[in-house]
């Protein structure tokens, strides 16, 4: 334990800059005291009792300024735990112009990667996934939910849906659902992905470990067999603050619609 560390929970009282509300003094306290290796990523905050009387203020203006910290990804709070640290995020590039699995895709960039099943099954289809999939009456879907992580560190939710004759035993996938799909022929070698913004709501947030309402991107894939037949539709959500996504545009050649050149 450092001294900046020790000195942080010391019983010496804390002063603060006299400028601006409590709340947001405190709030600037806590922030230079990370900043300053006072307290670092995984460290524990006093509790809320212990660092109003430090502070000299209320448990409210302690709340609100935590709270902040909390919204901003400053601070993570875990129930029954405290409140933490947190640790500093790794921002995750991934090509739009590669079809890749998350496994592999993490593989290249040096990072170890692992999942957490929160669900893997065969369902009556939605009417939904019956068309998309083009299942036939009768059919079962296979439905597979993955928290991707690095580390400690969750990066999205994956939810994917397959036709139960292509998927029919979703416990047997291993670390990698194109690996598993690789070993009976049906990759899929194309796919149309679509992405938009979203705020995160509270089951979502909850595994993401960020604040509800913060950003995330939703994107929905269709992948497809090279016969055209879809083999995968999947909806992930990633949180905002890790994964920027990368294109490569090139110049058109200025025909209309894509038309060949006479």
């Amino acid at each position: 334990m450092t001294e900046a560390y020790e000195a942080f929970f010391s019983d010496r009282p804390i002063a603060l800059s006299q400028t601006g509300p409590l709340y947001l003094q405190l709030k600037r306290w806590i922030e230079d005291a990370i900043k300053n290796g006072a307290i670092n990523p995984g460290d524990a905050l006093p509790s809320e009792r212990d660092l109003a009387l430090k502070v000299d203020v209320s448990r409210v203006t302690v709340r609100k300024a935590v709270t902040q910290l909390v919204q901003e990804g400053v601070l993570v709070q875990r129930h029954g735990s405290g409140t933490f640290v947190a640790p500093p995020t790794q921002r995750v590039e991934q090509s739009l112009s590669q079809l890749t699995s998350f496994t592999e895709d993490m593989a290249r960039r040096g990072m170890e990667v692992h999942a957490e099943w929160l669900d893997r099954g065969l369902y009556v289809p939605s009417p939904e996934e019956t068309v998309i999939l083009g299942l036939s009456s009768g059919e079962k879907v296979a439905r597979i939910a993955r928290l991707r992580l690095t580390g400690e560190t969750p990066l999205a939710i994956e939810r994917a849906s397959l036709s139960g004759t292509i998927l029919p035993e979703p416990v047997a996938i291993g670390d990698s659902l194109y690996k598993h799909l690789d070993l009976s022929g049906n990759r899929p070698t194309r796919a149309i992905q679509r992405i938009r913004a979203a705020n995160l709501g509270e089951d979502d947030a909850h595994l993401l470990q960020v604040p509800v309402g913060s950003a995330g991107l939703n994107i929905e894939r269709t992948s497809y067999l090279p016969s055209g037949r879809v083999i995968e539709f999947t909806r992930s959500i990633y949180r905002g603050d890790t994964y920027d996504f990368v294109a490569e545009l090139r110049l058109g050649d200025g025909t209309p619609n894509g038309a060949s050149k006479p």
